[in-house]
């Protein structure tokens, strides 16, 4: 599809500029201004299985590591407290914020200690810890908690290196049944568009999300980063865009009238559901932990992606953040806002005029032009703009490639991690040797 093509490309020329980050010499992040609503992100970057294509900043497990992380995670957090900080939701990611669950309970209770605005709180399993224990313990703490299930496939799931660690597709799909009722929103994130899945595959991971009884599910299409296209390629193969918006043509029809979209990739029984996207609703978050983003005062900021200095960097009574991106003002920030709110289905006109001090239609011209063109917008009167089928999927275009270009950053800062924390992102003797071969080649 012409369109999707475009913003592909678009997308990927502006995130070269937009994302990119450069070292900073900062001890604290900017104090909260007045008036101003943040999200609070902490990121726990600790797996038992490391998965191909993900980009996220993960660790292979040790419980020793493990608990020295949280510890310096709470410290950081006081710090966060002691700028001022209150927030309205806390969204914790990873890696697998479950894998340790007595220390995950106390972050989600301290966090409510030190920011008592906070309302409803997210965070992210894997299924072989969506259990009794893991359930009873947080279905208190807990708002919207999310399964990482990715495919209802058992090939897909082996080929992924997820069926022998995390349970077969019947294992998995057994124990969401059992988490249904205990939540607010129980999640069930799937990917589509793998190299070797079909549609077949895709349909059918359809019925079985809307068989768990899980009232709500993120369908996110394979983000592959465009430097590391290569290794996907050889590891999974090639991405077909094309098939990308067939698949999401099939998903958004398989799962009506059931569920309706709440993003352009979530989708929930009811209306009003929390959804993975914290930017939607709170432009500005503030993240924690070892290679944690906060995007405040108009920049990105970068955390410490090596779990030695983060904690040398708290343990010296500094936060994380090490790197800072360019100033999105004018045009770049208006952008950004055009994004984030139409990917959540809906751009407020008279929120957009009050935060620029021109409408959108003379601050984005051209960008709403294309959507025009590209027949993408369902609504355009004086309050807002919402979009059509096309729309969404071109939103989720632009989604996918700027988190994408956020996975080229995260790869960047993996290749530049100490020796000793590289072998951490290995799994096998086997895979260690051939890295320490490939480091001696390379000299």
């Amino acid at each position: 599809m012409f369109s999707e093509r475009l913003i592909t490309s678009v997308m990927r020329y502006y995130n070269k500029s937009y994302l990119e980050q450069s070292p900073i010499e900062l001890d604290m992040m900017p104090k909260p201004k007045e008036g101003k609503g943040y999200v609070l992100y902490a990121h726990i970057p600790f797996c038992e299985r490391l998965c191909p294509y993900c980009s996220f900043n993960r660790f292979l497990f040790a419980e020793s590591r493990a608990r020295t992380y949280f510890d310096a995670l709470h410290t950081e957090m006081q710090m966060v407290a002691d700028l001022g900080y209150d927030f309205a939701s806390l969204y914790i990611g990873g890696g697998t914020p479950t894998i340790m669950l007595d220390k995950l309970c106390e972050t989600i209770d301290l966090a409510r200690k030190l920011f008592p605005g906070i309302k409803e709180v997210s965070a992210e399993t894997s299924p072989n810890l969506l259990n009794d224990e893991t359930i009873d313990a947080l279905c208190d703490r807990v708002q919207r908690f999310s399964v990482g299930v990715q495919s209802f496939d058992d090939a897909l799931l082996t080929q992924m290196a997820r069926r022998d660690k995390y349970g077969t597709s019947q294992q998995v799909f057994d124990a969401i049944c059992g988490a249904v009722g205990k939540f607010h929103s129980l999640n069930v994130d799937m990917i589509f568009n793998f190299p070797s899945q079909t549609m077949e595959m895709v349909k059918r991971d359809i019925e079985l999300v809307k068989a768990t009884g899980a009232n709500q599910t993120t369908f996110y299409p394979l983000m592959v980063s465009p430097k590391n296209t290569r290794r996907i390629r050889a590891d999974v193969g090639a991405v077909d865009f094309d098939r990308e918006r067939l698949y999401y043509k099939a998903i958004c029809e398989g799962l009506a009238p059931e569920f309706e979209p709440g993003s352009a990739w979530t989708f929930s029984r009811e209306a009003g559901g929390m959804i993975d996207e914290y930017i939607v609703d709170y432009e500005e978050y503030l993240g924690v932990g070892s290679g944690a983003l906060s995007f405040m005062d108009n920049r990105i900021y970068g955390n410490a992606f090596s779990l030695k200095e983060y904690e040398s960097r708290i343990a010296a009574g500094k936060m994380s953040v090490c790197k800072r991106g360019m100033d999105y003002t004018g045009k770049a920030r208006m952008r950004y806002t055009f994004v984030t709110n139409l990917f959540g289905l809906k751009l407020d006109k008279q929120r957009f005029l009050e935060q620029f001090g021109i409408p959108v239609e003379r601050g984005l011209r051209m960008e709403l032009a294309f959507m025009r063109a590209a027949g993408g917008i369902a609504t355009d009167n004086e309050s807002e703009i919402t979009l059509t089928d096309k729309g969404r999927y071109l939103l989720l275009v632009m989604m996918r490639e700027m988190l994408a270009a956020s996975n080229d950053q995260r790869d960047q800062a993996r290749e530049l991690l100490p020796p000793d924390e590289k072998l951490l992102l290995f799994e096998n003797r086997e895979q260690c040797s051939s890295h320490l071969e490939e480091c001696l080649a390379a000299g």
